[in-house]
């Protein structure tokens, strides 16, 4: 511990602190190249983009408060856990990421931490086996839609069903159960979407806590962002996947540092099933 605040302190002396959000807040491919920060990273594969843009450009749009939506639909939206026991849930979107994901799975493996991971239906269509792994290491799956739109700016029910639906058959595909669990791209929602996902049987998990990780932030600003706002009950999110110039590795790194200090102020690390009781599977 006091060798991470060590290092904290001098990556705040040379840069800046991005600070916290809590939960108020193309169809095609790409051919890609990446070279990450740290090392390199050659994948000569076709990664399905996102459809609805990146977090920079879509989240400062946010149409209606998470909060807000939780307090509408109690019964479906869920933003965090009970306080009533040191349990946590670390969470991840946008992969799988053939450049990230199976390194973030190295690292969550290596300290038995179990996640739960909201995936994308093109791209889990696309790397089964990352997903497949994702299941066999006690990792639960979770719906992020197939192309990833921004379905407050579609405005359409008929688009919200076509892209749940068809990512719920891939996963069925890959790991075997039809998830319940439903993260919007960029948390964004309206009455009506909730309503028909509550119709779907689907409960939408929001989260506590934003570590703004999209932001490709220095590692120890990311993990800092957790360990310092964390508290029981809450539910993390992060990113294992983007588009096809980002860059996760600071995520990984952020992740190697939060858990051991974490579990230190004892922590516990559970999936959102676990944490909240909602049954991820009919």
């Amino acid at each position: 511990m006091k060798q991470f605040m060590i290092v904290l302190m001098i990556s705040l002396m040379v840069g800046s602190f991005s600070g916290v959000v809590y939960a108020n807040e193309l169809d095609g491919v790409h051919q890609t190249w990446w070279g990450g920060k740290d090392d390199e990273r050659q994948v000569d594969d076709e990664i399905p983009e996102p459809q609805g843009g990146p977090e920079y450009t879509e989240r400062i749009r946010q149409p209606v408060s998470n909060i807000i939506l939780q307090q509408r639909y109690p019964d479906t939206v869920i933003l965090r856990g009970p306080d009533t026991s040191n349990r946590i849930a670390l969470t991840f979107d946008d992969g799988p990421d053939p450049r990230f994901t199976p390194e973030l799975l190295d690292v969550l493996s290596e300290y038995g931490v179990p996640a739960t991971f909201f995936v994308m239906g093109a791209r889990a269509e696309r790397y089964p086996e990352i997903v497949e792994r994702m299941n066999n290491e006690g990792h639960v799956i979770g719906n992020h839609s197939y192309w990833h739109p921004n379905l407050v700016e579609e405005g359409d029910i008929a688009t919200l069903e076509r892209e749940v639906n068809q990512t719920e058959d891939v996963i069925n595909d890959i790991v075997g159960y039809r998830t319940r669990l439903f993260r919007a791209p960029y948390g964004f929602l309206y009455n009506q979407l909730v309503e028909k996902l509550a119709e779907m049987d689907y409960s939408v998990i929001g989260w506590s806590l934003d570590t703004l990780d999209w932001r490709e932030m220095p590692a120890e600003e990311i993990a800092y962002t957790v360990i310092s706002n964390v508290n029981p009950g809450a539910i993390i999110l992060m990113h294992d996947g983007g588009e096809y110039d980002s860059d996760r590795t600071n995520t990984i790194e952020a992740v190697r540092q939060l858990i051991p200090v974490l579990q230190e102020q004892g922590f516990e690390f559970v999936t959102v099933p676990e944490l909240t009781g909602i049954p991820y599977q009919r």
